[in-house]
C-alpha cells in the first residue's frame, strides 16, 4: 500500500515542470565530462566541561571528495568519499547516485545512495551550513541522513519545489533485511521571493534493530519549515516531530546512528535562526534551538543558543566561529563549547 501510495503522489506531481534539485554535498558545472570536486573543514574544539575538565582538541570535521558529471545524452553521476579520520576510521561511500533528466525541467529521476528528502536544514549542504553543526532535533529526528533508492525531483519556476524517494529504511551502506521501504518526501513553496514555507514527511516498517526483539520497528516524522531573505537578511525555522515504535535509535554525529534501545518514544524539536550578511563579507549568526526526546516525560529538554559568525574570504574559502551556550531541564550541566572551522572547496 505504501508503494501505491508513493505512486499516486508521484504521477500527480508529474504535471508540474521541474529541474534538478542537487541531492549531494555539492552541485557540479553545466559542463559535460568528469569534475572533481570537494571540501574539508579543519576545526579546533574548546569543551568547557567546568573549572578543572577542558579539552582542546584539532579536528577534521568533514574531509570529502568524488566525481561528478555528465554523460551525452541526459545522464550525470555523483560520487562523493567521506575520508575524515575523525568519522568510522576509514573512508567511506557518502552519496553515490545516477540521475536521468531527460523529462528535464518537467521530471528528474535519480538512483542511488543520497540525502533523505526530510528537513530543511538536512538538505542545506553541508559546505553550506551557516552554523558548524545542525541543530540537536534534525540530527536525531532525521536519521538517517542518507538512504539507498529511487526519488523524483524538481520544480515549477521558483515557486514550488518538490521531491519524494522510496528507500530502504536502513541508512547508507547497510543491507535491506526486509520488504519494507521508506517514503519520504518534501515540498518547498515561495509564494513571493523573499518568503519561502515547506513540509516534509518520512515513515517506514524495518526488520527490528534492537536484538531479541520480533515485531517490526515503526518510525514516523513530520516537519515544518519556514525562510525569509531580504536584503542581505535571512531567518530561518524548522519545528520537526517523530515517533519510534520498537527501537529508537541513538545517533552520533552528523546523525548517523551509533546504537538502539527497546521502547516506544515521541520526540520534538526546534530551530530558528538569524543572519546578516554585512558588505565586508562578515556573516554575525544568532541561533536558538531546542530538543525533547521524550515529550511523554518531564524535565529532559535540551536547548542550545549558538552566538558566532561566518567570515568569507572568497567563494571557496570561510571562516566559522560558534560559541554553544547549552541548558539542560532538569539536571544542567557545564557543557559550553567554542568552535571554529576552517573551509575549503574545490
Amino acid at each position: 500500500m505504501r508503494f501505491i501510495a508513493l505512486l499516486v503522489i508521484i504521477l500527480g506531481c508529474m504535471a508540474i515542470p521541474t529541474v534538478l534539485i542537487a541531492q549531494g554535498c555539492m552541485g557540479g558545472d553545466d559542463e559535460e565530462g568528469v569534475q572533481v570536486k570537494g571540501f574539508f573543514q579543519p576545526q579546533i574544539e574548546y569543551g568547557m566541561y567546568g573549572e578543572d575538565n577542558e579539552e582542546l582538541a584539532f579536528t577534521f570535521n568533514r574531509a570529502r571528495f568524488g566525481l561528478v558529471g555528465s554523460i551525452p545524452y541526459d545522464v550525470s553521476y555523483y560520487f562523493f568519499l567521506e575520508a575524515s579520520p575523525f568519522k568510522t576510521g576509514t573512508p567511506y561511500v557518502l552519496d553515490a547516485f545516477i540521475t536521468y533528466s531527460r523529462l528535464e525541467p518537467y521530471l528528474t529521476v535519480s538512483i542511488g545512495q543520497f540525502k533523505s528528502p526530510y528537513s530543511m536544514e538536512l538538505n542545506t549542504s553541508c559546505a553550506g551550513l551557516h552554523t558548524i553543526r545542525r541543530s540537536l532535533a534534525v540530527t536525531n529526528l532525521a536519521a538517517p541522513g542518507r538512504d539507498v533508492g529511487i526519488m523524483l525531483l524538481g520544480n515549477y519556476q521558483e515557486y514550488v519545489r518538490y521531491s519524494f524517494a522510496l528507500m530502504n529504511g536502513t541508512g547508507k551502506g547497510v543491507w535491506d533485511n526486509n520488504m519494507g521501504k521508506d517514503i519520504a518526501g518534501r515540498i518547498v513553496i515561495t509564494p513571493i521571493k523573499p518568503v519561502s514555507l515547506g513540509g516534509s514527511f518520512r515513515m517506514g516498517k524495518s526488520a527490528p534493530a534492537t536484538v531479541g526483539a520480533e515485531d517490526e520497528d515503526e518510525m514516523t516524522r513530520f516537519a515544518g519549515e519556514l525562510q525569509l531573505e531580504y536584503a542581505g537578511f535571512m531567518v530561518q525555522g524548522e519545528y520537526l516531530l517523530g515517533e519510534n515504535i520498537g527501537s529508537i535509535p541513538i545517533t552520533g554525529g552528523c546523525g548517523d546512528i551509533i546504537g538502539y534501545e527497546q521502547g516506544t518514544a515521541k520526540s520534538g524539536g526546534m530551530f530558528v535562526q538569524g543572519m546578516y550578511l554585512t558588505p565586508w563579507n562578515i556573516q554575525p549568526v544568532v541561533k536558538y534551538e531546542s530538543y525533547d526526546p521524550d515529550t511523554d516525560t518531564d524535565d529532559n529538554l535540551q536547548q542550545i543558543i549558538t552566538f558566532g559568525f561566518n567570515y568569507f574570504l572568497n567563494d571557496w574559502t570561510r571562516i566559522q566561529m560558534n560559541y554553544l551556550y547549552k541548558a539542560e531541564e532538569g539536571n544542567e550541566i557545564e557543557n559550553d563549547e567554542l568552535l571554529v572551522q576552517f573551509q575549503v572547496q574545490f
